[in-house]
C-alpha cells in the first residue's frame, strides 16, 4: 500500500463522519447508470456524419468486403484510422447474421459501444473507489472517532464520481454513438482505473494496463495512449518506493510499445493543428471546456486547489496529469470536442475528491442552479413536444417547421411513457434532496446527475423523431430514391464516407466510385454527385450524363446537396 508522501502533511481537509458515507442505494445508481446507457442507443437511426461512416466501415468488414487487418471503404482508408471500434461492431454484426438477424444491421453494431459505455462508467467508479482509499486521501481522524471508515469513505466518493460524470454535459451525444471516440473513451478510463489501482492492487491493474493501453493505441489514439501512459509513468515514480518505481517501467514500456505496434500498422496520426491565433478562438475554446465538463470543473478546481498540499499523492497527481495532457491536446489537435471527451474520467475523479471539502453553502448553490437549469430544459423540451402534436402553444411548432422543412412528427406511446416516467423519477428526487434528510458526501451531486439523465431520456424520446430528421441521412435518401428507384447500383463522384455509407444501408444500392468504374463490370445508369464538387477549381462535368435533380438535405447547408445524374441514352 502507498504510504503518505514525505512531503504531505499529516492530516488532510478532508473532515468526515461516518453517518455522511453512507451508502447510496444500489438500484438507485444502477437505473440511473442503464437509463442513460440505454437512452440514445435504441430507437434512431445512424447519425451523420462519424457515426454512420464508422457504421458503413463496420459493415463492409460484417460483409467481407474489406480485410480485417487492413480495413478500407470502397477503397479509401477510413476517416478515422482504427482497427478495434470497427472489428467490435463488425462482430456483432457478423454474429447477428449468424443468428438469424433478430436485430437491424445498425441496432447490432451498437450493442458493443452500450457496453465500452457501461465499462467507462464502470472504470471510473472504481479508480476512485481506490484512490480514495490512499492513506494521503482519508479523511481527518477524530480525537473520538467516529470519522468515516477508509472503505465506507471509499465507496461514498465513487459513487458521487459516477454522479459526475453522468451530470457532464460534453458526455451524452458522443458516447453514444458508434465511433472510435467512444472506444478511446472506454480505454482511456480502464487506463486511468489501472494506474489508479496499482498501488493496492497488483494483478487486475496490470492487465488492464496491457489492455488499455494497446486498445487506445488500436482504437486510432496511439499518441494519447503514449502520452497518458507516460504522465501515468511520471506519477508513479514520484511516489518515491521501490513497488512504484517497478510500476512506472511498466507503464512507460507499455505505451511506448504499443505506439510502436501502432505505427508498424499504419495507425499512427498524431495530427496537429495551429494554436489559437486570436482572442475569439480562445475565447471560443474556453467556451466549449466550459460547457462540455459542466458542472464537474468547478469542483476539479475546487479540489485541485483544497488538496494542493497533496499534490505528490496518487490521489491528486494522476487526475491532474491527465487534464494537463487533455489541455494541450485540445489546444493543438483537431477535433477538440473529441478529445476532450478522454478527460471526462479525471473530471469525475476530481469533482468527487472536492465533496469531502465544501461547505453547505456551496452544496446548496448546486442544488438550486442545477434544479433551476434543469427544470427549464426540461420544460422546453415538454413545451416543444405538446407544440408539435397538440399546436398548443403555436409557435414552438411554426419554429419546428421553418428549421426542418418537410418534417411531421410522429407519435410513440412508448417514447411518451417513458418520458412521463423520468420526469415522475426526477421530481421524486428533488422532493427527497430538498427534504430534511441525513446529510451525505454524494447529495450534491444527486441532482445534477439525475437532471442530466433526465433530460437525456426525453430528448432521445420526445423529441427522436425530430432529431432523426435532422441528424439522419435517411430522409434525404428516400428523396434520392423516388428519382432512381430500384436501380441496382449508382456511380459516386466525390462523395463522402457518410454518404455512400447512408446510400448503402438506406437506401440498399450497391455504389461504385466513378473513378474506378472502368474496372468493375457493373455498369450503372445513375451517377451521384455532391454539389462542392461543382465548385473546385479545374471540374469537368462527366460526359455522357445528364443532370435531372438534386436533393438536399433540409436542415442543412448547400454543401449536403448531391446532384442526380442519369446516363444518357439508358
Amino acid at each position: 500500500m502507498q504510504s503518505l508522501p514525505a512531503s504531505s502533511p499529516a492530516t488532510t481537509p478532508a473532515i468526515v463522519t461516518q453517518e455522511a458515507v453512507r451508502r447510496l442505494p444500489r438500484w438507485a445508481l444502477f437505473l440511473l447508470s442503464i437509463s442513460y446507457v440505454l437512452a440514445g442507443f435504441i430507437g434512431r437511426e445512424p447519425w451523420k456524419n462519424a457515426d454512420i461512416a464508422a457504421f458503413g466501415q463496420m459493415r463492409e468488414l460484417a460483409l467481407g468486403q474489406t480485410s480485417w487487418l487492413s480495413p478500407s471503404f470502397l477503397g479509401q482508408a477510413p476517416e478515422m484510422s482504427a482497427l478495434v471500434p470497427y472489428w467490435l461492431g463488425a462482430g456483432f454484426v457478423f454474429l447477428n447474421s449468424l443468428l438469424g438477424s433478430p436485430l437491424p444491421m445498425d441496432v447490432a453494431a451498437r450493442i458493443p459501444f452500450a457496453l465500452l459505455l457501461a465499462s467507462t462508467l464502470a472504470c471510473t467508479w472504481y479508480a476512485v473507489y481506490y484512490l480514495a482509499r490512499l492513506p494521503a486521501a482519508q479523511p481527518v481522524p477524530f480525537a473520538f472517532g467516529g470519522e468515516a471508515q477508509p472503505v465506507s469513505y471509499a465507496r461514498s466518493l465513487a459513487d458521487g464520481s459516477l454522479l459526475a460524470l453522468l451530470a457532464m454535459l460534453g458526455l451524452a451525444q458522443l458516447s453514444h454513438e458508434t465511433t472510435p471516440t467512444l472506444a478511446q473513451l472506454a480505454f482511456s478510463a480502464l487506463l486511468f482505473y489501472a494506474i489508479a489501482a496499482s498501488s493496492l492492487r497488483l494483478y487486475s491493474p496490470a492487465i488492464t494496463l496491457f489492455l488499455a493501453s494497446f486498445g487506445l493505441a488500436l482504437s486510432g489514439a496511439p499518441a494519447f495512449g503514449l502520452a497518458l501512459c507516460l504522465a501515468g509513468a511520471l506519477v508513479r515514480g514520484i511516489q518515491g518506493d521501490e513497488r512504484a518505481l517497478l510500476w512506472s517501467l511498466a507503464i512507460a514500456a507499455c505505451g511506448i510499445l504499443s505506439a510502436l505496434l501502432a505505427s508498424s500498422l499504419g495507425l499512427w496520426q498524431a495530427q496537429l493543428g495551429s494554436l489559437p491565433a486570436t482572442v475569439r478562438e480562445w475565447l471560443t475554446l474556453g467556451k466549449l471546456w466550459v460547457w462540455f465538463t459542466w458542472p464537474a470543473w468547478p469542483l476539479a478546481l475546487v479540489a485541485l486547489w483544497r488538496w494542493r498540499r497533496w499534490w505528490r499523492s496518487l490521489h491528486v497527481a494522476w487526475p491532474a496529469a491527465v487534464l494537463i495532457v487533455m489541455v494541450v491536446a485540445t489546444v493543438v489537435r483537431p477535433g477538440v470536442d473529441r478529445t476532450l471527451l478522454l478527460a471526462v474520467p479525471a473530471f469525475a475523479c476530481l469533482a468527487a475528491m472536492a465533496l469531502p471539502t465544501l461547505h453547505r453553502s456551496v452544496s446548496a448553490l448546486i442544488d438550486w442552479f442545477t434544479i433551476l437549469f434543469f427544470a427549464g430544459c426540461g420544460l422546453v423540451i415538454w413545451v416543444i413536444y405538446l407544440s408539435m402534436h397538440l399546436n398548443i402553444p403555436a409557435k414552438p411548432a411554426a419554429n419546428v417547421r421553418r428549421l426542418l422543412p418537410g418534417f411531421e412528427p410522429s407519435f410513440s406511446g412508448v417514447a411518451l411513457l417513458a418520458a412521463l416516467v423520468a420526469t415522475v423519477g426526477w421530481i421524486a428526487v428533488i422532493v427527497w434532496r430538498t427534504g430534511r434528510h441525513r446529510s451525505a458526501l454524494w447529495k450534491s451531486l444527486v441532482i445534477p446527475a439525475s437532471g442530466a439523465v433526465t433530460c437525456w431520456i426525453l430528448l432521445t424520446t420526445l423529441w427522436m423523431p425530430m432529431l432523426d430528421y435532422a441528424r439522419s441521412y435517411a430522409p434525404m435518401i428516400a428523396r434520392v430514391q423516388l428519382h432512381i428507384g430500384s436501380t441496382p447500383c449508382v456511380y459516386s463522384a466525390s462523395l463522402t464516407q457518410a454518404q455512400i455509407a447512408a446510400m448503402q444501408f438506406h437506401g440498399r444500392y450497391s455504389v461504385v466510385p466513378l473513378s474506378t468504374a472502368a474496372n468493375t463490370p457493373m455498369r450503372c445508369d445513375w451517377m451521384l454527385l455532391e454539389s462542392g464538387r461543382l465548385k473546385q477549381p479545374g471540374f469537368v462535368r462527366p460526359d455522357g450524363w445528364q443532370e435531372v435533380q438534386s436533393v438536399r438535405r433540409r436542415s442543412s447547408t448547400d454543401s449536403e446537396t448531391l446532384l442526380i445524374f442519369k446516363r444518357i441514352g439508358s
